[in-house]
């Protein structure tokens, strides 16, 4: 098969396992900078240009795109399945899982534990929203917000709300959620592939932080999870729509509650902590539906 990875950058571990996997299977293996596509549209002849030449007889792609590039990535990978290409992450679920709060809201329909959450438009009720959050310690969590960045333990109500107020004022807008004490700053990242948790890791964070991402110095190490924690993580990928995803879970005396869904997790984490080739499960996966 010839399979594109849509990276912006084919020196990323992820990338680079992605492209060891697939030239292993035996596949053509292209790694194309989604940003530098330009997007032909006219009836029934969509058209993907890279780098000048045509972009044809492609039989999958596995998106890895960044948040900061979802708008113009999602309709790189939506132009591909106009083309009836095998997309490994659907654009629409691509999108959905980028908003955090639409995620939300899936995830709470679909009767997911979740911490609780507030959101409002500006409210200059901030000691309402804290209050509604189950009153400090807060978590206040910018909705772009990624690996961590833009995240923010206020200890105290003042704290909070002083916070609030300042991304308030900026006009940046906000998610307030109740602070899980008995998570330890620790959480669980599930790796789902096609319907299966492939691999599971326990995030600790660093002394003197809460956040438990990799990227902020957190460590990791390999977790058996409970039925009820695979059950979460599984139903959480299916209700979003997504055959591959990373779902970070946080363990509570209420059982397991979901952070977040992630569409592009990171495979050097997953795969040290593990010892598991995820990358050969990903390029299976693919095969398995093209």
């Amino acid at each position: 098969m010839k399979i594109v990875i849509l990276s912006r950058n084919p020196n990323l571990y992820s990338t680079r396992r992605l492209v060891e996997a697939g030239i292993h299977r035996k596949h053509e293996m292209l790694v194309i900078d989604h940003t530098k596509c330009d997007l032909i549209i006219e009836k029934r002849k969509p058209v993907i240009i890279y780098k000048g030449k045509i972009l044809d007889s492609v039989d999958a792609v596995i998106p890895r795109i960044g948040a900061s590039v979802t708008f113009y990535g999602t309709a790189v990978v939506r132009q591909f399945e106009m083309m009836k290409v095998f997309s490994a992450i659907e654009s629409q679920a691509l999108l959905r899982s980028r908003e955090k709060l639409r995620s939300l809201q899936i995830l709470s329909r679909a009767g997911l534990g979740l911490p609780k959450t507030v959101f409002t438009n500006y409210s200059r009720n901030v000691k309402e929203i804290v209050q509604a959050a189950g009153g400090a310690p807060v978590v206040v969590k910018l909705l772009e917000g990624t690996q961590g960045l833009g995240v923010v333990l206020a200890e105290t109500d003042n704290a909070a709300e002083s916070v609030i107020d300042a991304f308030n004022g900026l006009k940046v807008r906000v998610i307030v959620q109740e602070f899980i004490e008995e998570a330890k700053g620790a959480d669980i990242r599930a790796f789902v592939v096609d319907g299966v948790v492939v691999g599971a890791m326990k995030r600790q964070a660093k002394k003197g932080e809460f956040r438990s991402n990799l990227h902020r110095g957190g460590t990791a190490e390999v977790i058996d999870l409970n039925e009820e924690e695979e059950n979460a993580a599984l139903k959480a990928a299916r209700v979003m729509g997504l055959g591959i995803c990373g779902v970070d879970m946080l363990q509570s005396k209420n059982g397991p509650l979901i952070l977040e869904v992630n569409s592009s997790p990171g495979l050097e984490g997953i795969e040290k902590a593990t010892g598991k080739n995820i990358a050969k499960t990903i390029i299976r996966y693919v095969e398995r539906h093209v």
